[in-house]
């Protein structure tokens, strides 16, 4: 048995996609151990179930005036602080400045609501239905400089039904989030999901398109 991963989460929310990668810690799926869950916002609700857990859970809160810079250098501290050799975005809300991405790079990953590269940014599930769109869904990626833009890792599809709101492709979207970001994280965590030369790779190759879980 190797070394079990050492990731910290970082939320500014409820902490759902925490809550399922503490559930895959719990069961054997990622052979890894949450260090640290951090939030941008002490009344993150996230932060309590974190601790109702047993998890360390701290609030870094943003720079004043909103300095990127300044934000990424207090998480960078928090983070080696708890030794931690994978950071995952879990509807953290900020956008990180270009210092911090390069510094965790190939060691950072986000999950994002939508079908990347298609609809970057917020407001997806709105945005999907605006366009009529057939498909929907979320993507696990390496965090780049360029917002939304990393090297996709894996993706969960659905296929948006006739009389769907933002509420329910919300809440059907979530769902797949809860599989699809444990599974990458137990990739990286047993060494089969890497970072090389700007590419995720997979079993030591090039992942040239993600992986893809439809829904049931």
């Amino acid at each position: 048995m190797g070394r079990a991963l050492p990731f910290a989460v970082l939320i500014s929310g409820r902490g759902s996609n925490m809550l399922a990668l503490a559930g895959a810690v719990s069961d054997g799926r990622i052979a890894g151990r949450i260090v640290a869950v951090i939030s941008d916002r002490a009344d993150a609700a996230g932060l309590a179930a974190a601790q109702r857990l047993g998890l360390v859970a701290e609030v870094v809160e943003p720079a004043r005036g909103g300095d990127r810079a300044a934000l990424g250098a207090r998480l960078t501290a928090a983070l080696e602080r708890h030794d931690a050799g994978l950071v995952v975005l879990a509807g953290f809300m900020r956008i990180l400045d270009a210092g911090f991405v390069r510094h965790w790079q190939g060691r950072l990953l986000n999950i994002h609501p939508s079908l990347l590269p298609a609809h970057r940014g917020l407001h997806t599930h709105r945005r999907v239905l605006e366009a009529g769109e057939s498909r929907h869904g979320c993507t696990v990626h390496f965090v780049t400089e360029e917002l939304d833009a990393g090297p996709a890792v894996i993706q969960g599809r659905l296929a948006v039904r006739p009389g769907d709101t933002e509420e329910s492709l919300s809440a059907r979207v979530q769902q797949l989030e809860h599989i699809i970001y444990p599974r990458a994280v137990g990739w990286f965590a047993t060494g089969r999901l890497g970072w090389k030369d700007g590419h995720a790779t997979l079993d030591g190759r090039p992942l040239e398109s993600p992986v893809i879980e439809d829904a049931p």
